[in-house]
């Protein structure tokens, strides 16, 4: 195994590791133009498909933009053998401790504020996201799914719900072949936190939204984007973007982010 070199927090692209569990896992991480490491800074994890890398993630979301225009710190990790071990596949890796190391290491050394850790993903990142803010809800204020869902094994159990307020954004396709199992998944989530509905602004057509309130203080919005697939919309980098879509998933994850930090 090669030496790890010395990680030196600053401004622009970085391509890192860390050790969990003996396992060296790695990961890119930006930084935006103004970062000095003197002020706390929101953070956001963003987990591909599968099969996927960090790298493919940041090129299809293209949040290091918003990032620089927002002053936050984006993480792309990748997942082993390029998935992750979430709720239905995809792996045997212990993602969760990975994905909460990564987010200790990068409030300890690069001053990521712990009341703004965020998840985000698409399909297999989606459903990590989920499992995330299931079994680390300590550690995550928000995420946000895009063409993923709560669903699987893990989930039949009533009680695997998160047992701190986690708030939810996703965005489906009526398109997506999956839709009816994250339309039921979404359902289910709402149910068992006992959300109810919410007055919120409605997005342009043909989109539509619905917004809950859940009994721990939570927030659920959901997206659903007639004729679309299993895609992440408003972004051009790859095979499961779509430029010109009805909405950016970026802007709406992020903007769903600023105003859901962790519930004190």
């Amino acid at each position: 195994m090669s030496p790890v070199p010395p990680e030196r927090p600053g401004p622009g692209d970085h391509s890192l590791t860390i050790d969990v569990g003996g396992v060296r896992r790695t990961y890119l991480l930006h930084a935006p133009p103004g970062y000095t490491g003197n002020a706390p800074l929101p953070l956001v994890i963003a987990m591909h498909v599968y099969p996927g890398t960090g790298a493919g993630m940041r090129d299809l979301i293209r949040m290091d933009a918003k990032a620089d225009q927002q002053n936050f710190l984006v993480a792309y990790p990748d997942g082993l053998n390029r998935g992750f071990n979430a709720l239905v596949c995809c792996g045997t890796a212990d993602d969760v401790a990975f994905l909460t190391s990564l987010s200790r290491h990068l409030v300890d050394r690069w001053r990521a504020d712990p009341d703004r850790v965020f998840l985000t993903g698409m399909s297999n990142g989606g459903d990590m996201s989920f499992r995330g803010a299931v079994e680390a809800s300590d550690t995550f204020a928000a995420v946000g799914v895009v063409s993923g869902g709560y669903g699987g094994p893990r989930t039949e159990a009533t009680t695997y719900v998160p047992t701190r307020p986690v708030s939810v954004v996703t965005i489906i396709g009526t398109q997506d072949r999956y839709f009816s199992t994250f339309e039921t998944g979404i359902a289910t989530w709402q149910q068992r936190l006992r959300c109810t509905p919410a007055a919120a602004p409605a997005p342009a057509p043909p989109v539509k939204r619905t917004v809950a309130r859940c009994a721990d203080g939570s927030d659920v919005d959901v997206y659903v984007v007639p004729d679309m697939g299993h895609v992440w919309p408003g972004t051009g980098g790859g095979q499961v973007s779509v430029p010109n879509a009805p909405m950016s998933a970026t802007d709406i994850v992020w903007d769903f982010f600023v105003a859901h930090p962790r519930k004190r």
